[in-house]
């Protein structure tokens, strides 16, 4: 937890589940956090890429640590 940010699950090798400014969400692998600062909430992709881009809306990880495909917005990475 970073101070003034809001609760969220913390990731391995102690790194907070949320990013201060930003919502709540669950932290990814290898210490990234889920969700990105000014983002909407998302799933955390594998290899610590988060699935929200910031400013963007919501969309599911993709594999490898590539993001996915946004929606309105199409695949990025």
């Amino acid at each position: 937890m970073i101070p003034g940010g809001p609760g969220g699950v913390a990731g391995p090798d102690g790194a907070a589940g949320a990013i201060p400014g930003g919502p709540a969400g669950e932290a990814g692998p290898d210490g990234a956090s889920g969700v990105i600062p000014g983002g909407p909430e998302g799933t955390a992709g594998p290899g610590g890429v988060s699935g929200s881009i910031p400013g963007g809306p919501s969309g599911s990880a993709g594999p490898d640590g590539v993001q996915g495909c946004i929606p309105g917005v199409g695949c990025i990475g």
